[in-house]
């Protein structure tokens, strides 16, 4: 049961990975909107360690479509926003060594993914850490400093396909006060 008469829950559920983009450019105001709202997210102790690196280069978006196979889209995207944290700074003068800075960056991404749909974009998001053929490659061509990690990049654009929002919910997969 969802009720689709609240805004909010029509952007969450509305929602969907779109790899096929239009060929128009994302305005200047909504990316600026889709930055403000990624440094918005929630982090650990409100330490807020994300940097994002925006790319609206065409040939870059090739250059990292051709990472591997999985991040072709990126060559078809007016836009890559890529969540970055200074993880070893972030470990040494925070002490948390057991991947909290996944978790913010995390927050920030979806954040980015869910007003970009608010504002009538479409966008997936690629990951690249512990991807070993992305992470050894987009880094270096987002010239990343060294300590520097890439979560992930949400690849956005005004979406070339329409897709129904999400509904209902999968019982076998709900488990009350214990498995």
């Amino acid at each position: 049961m969802t009720s689709l008469d609240n805004e909010t829950i029509r952007i969450i559920l509305g929602r969907r990975s779109v790899r096929v983009f239009e060929a128009r450019s994302v305005e200047a105001e909504k990316v600026e909107l889709l930055l403000e709202c990624a440094f918005a997210a929630p982090s650990a102790m409100n330490i807020q360690p994300c940097h994002i690196v925006v790319v609206d280069d065409k040939d870059l978006l090739k250059k990292i479509g051709e990472a591997s196979a999985h991040s072709r889209m990126a060559a078809g995207a007016p836009l890559g926003l890529a969540v970055c944290v200074d993880v070893a700074n972030y470990e040494k003068k925070h002490g948390f060594t057991d991947g909290t800075w996944m978790e913010d960056a995390s927050c920030a991404m979806e954040n980015m993914l869910l007003a970009a749909r608010a504002v009538g974009l479409e966008g997936v998001w690629l990951q690249i850490a512990n991807r070993p053929e992305r992470e050894g490659t987009i880094p270096s061509l987002l010239n990343l400093p060294e300590g520097v990690r890439a979560l992930a990049m949400a690849l956005v654009g005004y979406g070339a396909k329409v897709k129904p929002p999400h509904a209902g919910v999968d019982a076998a997969r709900v488990h009350c006060n214990g498995w």
